[in-house]
């Protein structure tokens, strides 16, 4: 099987990959046009890769897709899985608009920049000059209910399961959970319908690598966001490496098994 990676880190541990620079994409089509599989593109060089070279990615043009912006991220899951959804509204960031957010949500709640991740781009809103300031940078309004959460699950789904899951725990006072941010982790206690329900709304959607976050609140389970690149330290820390599950998803997935001595060229 002929791989062809653009993100090394991501791919480390996977054999027989041919790494290219993102920038160099179009300098190696002959390389990328030989290959089954060709991983980590920046988001970028999607539509160039699938309908232009009609090569097959990974993650999926559906991962990428609807984890880049929140919006679409969030019309899609609530077309599957409405009731996992916190109160949420989207519309246009008009005066108008504004004020209708302000009637119908009371203070704290929270407000995000359609495109950003880790924790960055949301904001605990908790005052109305607050919410203008936000209004004022951002186009659209994202505006979800306020969870009170002193904790959030991560489910990494890579392929057609979830290969782990852990618990993000926040510092005390902290708004963000995020390991990045700070955030602790603990891998005990994860329920199972968490690992269940994310891997039954990531075959409804196409998405094949994602860390989905979800939150647990008097018993139900709600999806906060999904990241297609998001971070391993967790992980790591765990000892758990996700080459050998995408290896294992790629070629049961209609290709020919891995040939470890079937390379491509080394780009230059």
């Amino acid at each position: 099987m002929r791989l062809v990676s653009f993100n090394p880190y991501r791919s480390l541990d996977i054999p027989g990959i041919t790494y290219i620079k993102p920038e160099e994409v179009f300098r190696h089509r002959d390389i990328l046009r030989e290959a089954d599989w060709v991983l980590f593109p920046e988001y970028w060089q999607v539509n160039a890769l699938v309908y232009g070279l009609k090569r097959r990615i990974f993650p999926s043009l559906a991962s990428y897709h609807l984890g880049h912006d929140k919006v679409e991220m969030t019309r899609a899951l609530w077309s599957v899985c409405p009731d996992h959804l916190p109160h949420t509204v989207i519309r246009a960031a008009t005066e108008a608009n504004v004020e209708q957010v302000l009637e119908e949500f009371s203070f704290p709640f929270v407000a995000k920049e359609p495109r950003n991740s880790m924790g960055r781009g949301v904001h605990l809103i908790e005052d109305r000059r607050g919410f203008l300031d936000y209004a004022a940078r951002n186009e659209v309004l994202y505006v979800q209910e306020y969870l009170p959460l002193e904790r959030d699950l991560r489910v990494v789904v890579v392929g057609e399961r979830a290969v782990a899951a852990y618990w993000r725990i926040g510092a005390e006072g902290a708004f963000h959970n995020n390991v990045a941010r700070g955030g602790g982790v603990s891998f005990d206690g994860v329920p199972p319908e968490a690992l269940a329900l994310a891997e039954r709304v990531a075959a409804d959607l196409g998405i094949d690598h994602a860390g989905f976050d979800l939150a647990l609140v008097d018993g139900q389970l709600y999806f906060l966001e999904f990241n297609v690149l998001f971070g391993n330290q967790a992980l790591n820390g765990r000892g758990i490496s996700l080459g050998r599950h995408i290896l294992d998803y790629l070629e049961g997935a209609g290709i020919p098994p891995l040939e470890p001595d079937r390379h491509l060229p080394v780009a230059i």
